[in-house]
């Protein structure tokens, strides 16, 4: 019961804060930098709710960053099930009942911020099963006026509506009011799985990048003071235009960001698949080599771009991607990470986050605090 009210009374002045944020303060600045210096690379990993909430494996990741080079975790505050990650003051949040308590926000920041880590809140957007079936109005429709479904029967936010902007600033906003340092919109594009033909996006004749890039400058307008940064697929860095039709536009996507991280991910990449004019027959044994060229296709798409606010930080693979045929894929490991890094660094950026799904990171791979600092 203790910690229960501990979590209410935080977020109580939660309510008061939002006023200021709404206001545009500059509230959020003061949580900006987890005693960090504002031009220090961020080198991060990404932690679930549930593992954020748990106070060994919180407590084991924070001795992780205090002994090695990691100053920064990925938290989830909303997942891709459509639910926040902890009691919520955001109106429509409780009224459609879209939240689990995993972790005290409170709690888990004060931990982060004693430590100097910076804590990432991650919002999942547009995809939603929660939203769309409690407000119709926001979802993706089919031509008969009936709620469009993907083919895994997922339903979606209909990302040219505003309303569903209103909705995920409201709870970026919260989350910066609890104290995190900075948003990473996740899932910031329309699906691609499922026939987008039948899709009545509405009144909206703009393409369907103008919808996503409209939406994190509305994010950018709400939230001035604060550091937004956005996951894009890592192929949108070798296609040109809006080429997947997911709404996601290189040279567009990273106008209102402080970060733009694609994903990176070997093993996410066809056998064959040219990237920067060089081909990989197996893409996920060669991770040096795809990230490398990947963020050089990048650097050269986005440097004559003149306002391109974003500084590129990617994400990368720390996990095996067993579901694959036999021989196109390896298990990865310490060398795997280590070798990505190097890519990074190689084609002249100094940020990096790693994805694993678990939790289960390659931490050997991890320069310690002393080293990382003289290097």
């Amino acid at each position: 019961m203790r910690k229960q009210s501990k979590g209410a009374t935080c977020l109580g002045a939660v309510a008061l804060l939002l006023g200021v944020l709404a206001a545009g303060s500059s509230h959020a600045s003061r949580h900006a930098l987890a005693g960090q210096s504002a031009t220090e690379p961020v080198k991060g990993l990404y932690l679930s709710g549930w593992s954020a909430g748990n106070p060994s494996v919180l407590r084991h990741f924070v001795e992780l960053a205090n002994r090695t080079e990691i100053n920064a975790y990925v938290i989830d505050v909303k997942e891709d099930d459509g639910r926040l990650s902890y009691p919520s003051q955001v109106k429509e949040v409780n009224k459609i009942g879209s939240w689990v308590k995993k972790y005290d926000p409170a709690t888990i920041i004060a931990e982060l911020h004693r430590n100097h880590i910076r804590a990432i809140g991650r919002i999942v957007c547009f995809k939603d099963p929660i939203l769309p079936v409690k407000r119709p109005d926001l979802a993706l429709k089919d031509r008969s006026g009936k709620v469009w479904k993907d083919n895994d029967g997922m339903p979606w936010l209909n990302p040219y509506n505003k309303g569903c902007w209103r909705y995920l600033v409201s709870i970026a906003k919260e989350a910066v009011a609890l104290g995190f340092d900075e948003i990473q919109f996740d899932y910031v594009r329309f699906t691609q799985n499922g026939d987008l033909s039948t899709v009545d996006f509405g009144r909206s004749k703009q393409p369907r990048y103008a919808a996503i890039n409209g939406f994190l400058a509305y994010a950018r307008q709400q939230l001035p003071h604060v550091v937004l940064s956005a996951d894009v697929f890592g192929i949108i860095c070798e296609s040109a235009g809006d080429t997947e039709g997911i709404g996601q536009y290189l040279e567009l996507v990273g106008k209102d960001m402080d970060f733009l991280s694609p994903m990176i991910y070997p093993s996410h990449y066809a056998c064959g698949q040219e990237v920067n004019e060089v081909a990989f027959p197996i893409p996920d044994l060669d991770p040096y080599g795809v990230v490398y060229n990947a963020l050089c296709k990048t650097r050269s798409r986005v440097a004559p771009v003149k306002g391109y606010r974003a500084t590129i930080r990617p994400y990368l693979q720390d996990f095996t991607a067993s579901y694959l045929k036999p021989g196109t894929f390896q298990t990865y490991g310490a060398e795997q990470v280590r070798q990505q890094i190097k890519a990074v660094y190689d084609a002249g950026y100094q940020s990096w986050l790693f994805w694993n799904i678990n939790g289960e990171y390659s931490e050997a791979a991890f320069l310690p605090k002393a080293a990382a600092t003289l290097k």
